[in-house]
């Protein structure tokens, strides 16, 4: 049967997670180079969330709300609208539970995105991310058949999944004896950064946490800086498909406006140079959106000239063609 949830993630929930998921989940490593801490200025720990299950932390959140379906609601399967990483976390998820996955999936989401969701055996439908609202059909679809949609990030189960990377993040620092003097995080809806910032804040109170966009998605920096919801236009292509989000969820924000010191913005140019230089030093494979954070402390967008600082990588399913291409510069 399903348990009873809070109508606002906290720590606990994060915490149950963390039990519930750990036999399915990667513990990934926090990576590190003394090339990377000599532009920083400080030392920068990399949590390379790309080694995870899926490639990506989607699958966190997807495998703990999929295990707190009740036998009903797995009988009539599950629905997702995802670019990609949600997509594969959810469909991944819902193989090794045996449960019947649809997934709408953008007409131009990376090829690669779409054939690893298809591997898992989900069933993919596509749209138009330009001209047509995916909230909106798949609402559409879940009323249609009955199947439990399973939403990208403005869901309690899913928050409480994403923070459990915060809590082995928190786990990896104490085990180095060191406290973070900031956290950065890429951020789309936000459901990464929101249940990151309450396993962090739970662990070190006095962290910063900012969250990294890319530039003409910087809903959530504007939203921060205006403490209330501030929609983008969705008319410009980006590179950074996984975090090309128009605005922050409503029970997200509620948590990040009270946890984060701010949101940074970062140009494509920057996002590839992050990606060469995790490539090159760290020998990590990070897509675009999922490198983000990295970008900003490497382009210097706050000083941590002597700090700690961790940044995280959020995944790595970029397609061969674009990583070649970002590689050769």
């Amino acid at each position: 049967m399903t348990t009873s949830l809070p109508k606002t993630p906290n720590i606990d929930c994060v915490r149950s997670a963390a039990v519930r998921i750990q036999s399915h989940v990667v513990r990934t490593p926090l990576l590190e180079s003394p090339h990377l801490n000599a532009i920083v200025g400080g030392r920068l720990l990399v949590k390379a969330e790309p080694l995870q299950r899926t490639g990506s932390f989607k699958f966190r959140g997807a495998f703990n709300t999929l295990l707190q379906l009740s036998e009903a609601e797995r009988a009539k399967g599950v629905l997702a609208y995802s670019s990609g990483n949600h997509a594969q976390g959810v469909a991944a998820a819902a193989e090794i539970l045996g449960i019947k996955a649809t997934i709408l999936m953008p007409q131009d989401a990376p090829k690669v995105k779409v054939e690893n969701t298809m591997s898992y055996g989900a069933t993919v439908v596509h749209f138009n991310r330009y001209t047509e609202s995916r909230e909106e059909i798949g609402k559409q679809l879940a009323f249609e058949s009955g199947a439990a949609l399973v939403k990208p990030y403005d869901d309690v189960r899913v928050i409480a999944g994403q923070g459990t990377m915060g809590l082995e993040i928190a786990e990896q620092l104490h085990e180095l004896e060191v406290s973070p003097d900031a956290v950065l995080a890429p951020c789309g809806g936000g459901g990464l950064i929101s249940g990151l910032s309450l396993a962090i804040k739970a662990e070190f109170p006095d962290a910063q946490i900012y969250s990294a966009e890319p530039e003409h998605y910087d809903d959530t920096a504007q939203s921060l800086a205006a403490q209330r919801i501030i929609a983008v236009e969705p008319k410009h292509k980006t590179i950074c498909d996984s975090i090309m989000t128009p605005e922050p969820g409503e029970l997200t924000f509620s948590i990040i406006r009270n946890l984060l010191s701010g949101g940074l913005v970062v140009s494509e140019e920057e996002t590839r140079n992050a990606m060469c230089h995790a490539f090159n030093r760290l020998k990590l494979v990070v897509e675009p959106g999922g490198c983000v954070a990295l970008a900003a402390l490497l382009s210097h967008k706050i000083d941590v000239k002597g700090k700690t600082v961790v940044a995280v990588c959020s995944g790595g399913n970029v397609d061969a063609a674009l990583y070649a291409e970002i590689l050769a510069g």
